[in-house]
């Protein structure tokens, strides 16, 4: 079947990786050594996406398991911090999006999301109106690879999972998942997908050109 709609993972394809300033200072604020502190921070993070957790809650996991304790400022330093970590966008990939949307296919996103960093980018990031399908995993309760958040998706844009592809950073086959039923998946980094993908042409280069001027990719709107 030919695509109709593309969704992407927003961590790590539509932003770039952790910012390392911001990382650094996050576990500078825990006190941890950098291998414990990767080992908490990820150990909840799954709860904190499906929003059985608040960003509070979270961090007071963690410094429970870690044996230590935070104040409650220091709690909010630690969500504002983790929340700039992963709100740095991919251009080139940004670039994509248009072109796709000229081109007249459906664009989405589907994403693991803590409802901190989710309110932090509805309220910079305008350009999200301009998709047609928004899926974060802490509004559903669900996450990758749950099949259910792919269906969800597909759903939303009416099309068939054979008719999307999804671009993510890690390969992720959900339990149940068969080639029949699962959307069409692609490994991809900040730097691009890592297979051949439908070339922007001029119009992907102007929207660089345009970006690189203008204004900040926090302000982008899509316009033609």
């Amino acid at each position: 079947m030919p695509i109709e709609a593309v969704i992407f993972d927003y961590g790590k394809v539509l932003s770039n990786p952790e910012d390392p300033d911001a990382q650094r200072k996050l576990i500078a604020l825990t006190g941890l050594e950098r291998p414990d502190f990767d080992h908490h921070y990820w150990r909840h993070r799954n709860a904190y996406n499906q929003g059985h957790l608040n960003g509070r809650a979270y961090w007071e996991k963690i410094a429970g398991d870690a044996g230590c304790s935070f104040t409650p400022g220091q709690i909010e330093e630690l969500i504002e911090t983790d929340v700039l970590m992963w709100t740095s966008l991919n251009e080139e990939m940004l670039c994509w999006v248009i072109a796709l949307q000229e081109a007249n296919i459906k664009t989405a996103i589907l994403s693991n999301m803590c409802e901190d960093c989710l309110a932090y980018m509805h309220q910079e990031f305008e350009w999200l109106g301009r998709l047609q399908q928004l899926t974060w995993s802490c509004e559903l309760g669900i996450c990758k690879p749950d099949p259910a958040i792919y269906l969800h998706t597909c759903g939303k844009l009416k099309v068939a999972p054979q008719q999307a592809l999804f671009l993510d950073d890690h390969y992720r086959r959900g339990p149940g998942r068969s080639e029949s039923h699962s959307v069409r998946e692609r490994r991809t980094t900040a730097a691009g997908p890592r297979r051949s993908r439908p070339a922007a042409g001029a119009a992907g280069a102007g929207h660089r050109s345009r970006l690189r001027a203008g204004a900040p990719l926090e302000k982008l709107t899509f316009d033609g």
